[in-house]
């Protein structure tokens, strides 16, 4: 394997680490990248006999709040014995001097992470609903899980979590605007004054749609991946940003944002949270607001990916058409203030 396949890994120095913290792991391996860039760095691991993956930060100066491995570590562990689906995890490791940064090592599990309405499409529609349907139904179980039940009872700070988002998306869009977006700044006075009584804590995944999780032949998600923003807060922000993702995919079509929710059988906007609702005891009759939040964060991230796009820190397909959603995700927004559930 080439160096550039498993730049971040220095496999000599792993090898050593490997052999002696993963049970029955060898200490000659192999590697390659399977997902980089700006967010957390995921390789597949292999010593010839058993598979892994191993996940650590960003190459470079980054934040270590924004890439904390030992809470993605945490949360996986935490649920393993749950209802909700998730990679083993076998090691831990803290120390910088192995990779120049921490990692962790975890269970390689079997499954695609559907992104595109094409890649659904040839599966027809009624496996498509099923996958949709499975997805929907891993979220309401995650956010059925007691955080205090599972040892994570001082993951984050619930109180106040809603107010706090919009402050927080607040101050990222601002780091990184580029032009004026005055529906921005009505979308942010109008959510602040709008804040709902808050949903009952639970484990809040932060990014969850279909290609961070992994769906097996059968059509079944096996695996929820991508922790990265886990915390505690209110779950009905993950249900939202969902529904949010659904509504820009068909907007976008797929040039910038995953559009898989586009694809014929899968769950409209009304089954999703009718399927949601089934399995869970929360209340949905302020939708509308959560719905504006996500469209908010969304606007604010991608925002931010424009910013690095044209400053050129950023690279590759698709960011050219990342500042072309802005402006409907805060259509979004100020629409679903109006909606209720």
């Amino acid at each position: 394997m080439s160096a550039d396949e498993v730049a971040g890994l220095d496999l000599a120095r792993l090898g050593d680490w490997f052999a002696e913290a993963v049970p029955g792991a060898g200490s000659r391996l192999g590697a390659r990248l399977l997902a980089g860039g700006k967010s957390n760095l995921t390789y597949e691991v292999t010593d010839g006999r058993s598979t892994w993956i191993v996940r650590r930060p960003p190459l470079g100066h980054v934040l270590a709040t924004a890439h904390d491995m030992a809470r993605e570590y945490a949360v996986l562990a935490a649920l393993r014995d749950t209802a909700v689906p998730v990679p083993a995890t076998y090691a831990l490791c803290r120390d910088d001097s192995v990779l120049g940064a921490p990692f962790y090592v975890m269970e390689r599990v079997a499954g695609t992470p559907y992104r595109y309405a094409a890649e659904l499409e040839p599966l027809g529609a009624e496996r498509t609903g099923a996958i949709a349907g499975s997805l929907v139904r891993t979220l309401a179980e995650l956010h059925e899980v007691d955080p205090a039940g599972v040892g994570l009872g001082d993951f984050g700070r619930p109180e106040g979590f809603l107010a706090r988002q919009i402050r927080l998306w607040r101050r990222q869009l601002e780091a990184s605007r580029t032009r004026e977006l005055p529906a921005a700044d009505e979308l942010h006075t109008r959510l602040l004054a709008e804040v709902p009584p808050q949903s009952a804590p639970g484990i809040v995944h932060g990014d969850y749609r279909l290609d961070n999780v992994l769906v097996d032949q059968d059509d079944r998600v096996t695996a929820v991946i991508d922790w990265e923003m886990a915390t505690l807060g209110d779950p009905l922000t993950d249900l939202a940003l969902l529904v949010v993702y659904q509504r820009i995919g068909r907007v976008d079509r797929g040039r910038a944002v995953p559009d898989a929710a586009s694809a014929p059988g899968f769950l409209a906007e009304t089954e999703i949270l009718d399927a949601y609702a089934a399995r869970s005891s929360r209340d949905l009759s302020r939708f509308g607001f959560y719905l504006a939040l996500a469209a908010f964060k969304s606007a604010a991230i991608h925002e931010g990916i424009h910013y690095r796009y044209i400053h050129g820190q950023t690279v590759g397909a698709g960011f050219d058409h990342v500042g072309a959603v802005v402006q409907p995700l805060l259509d979004i927004g100020l629409t679903a203030l109006k909606e209720l559930r």
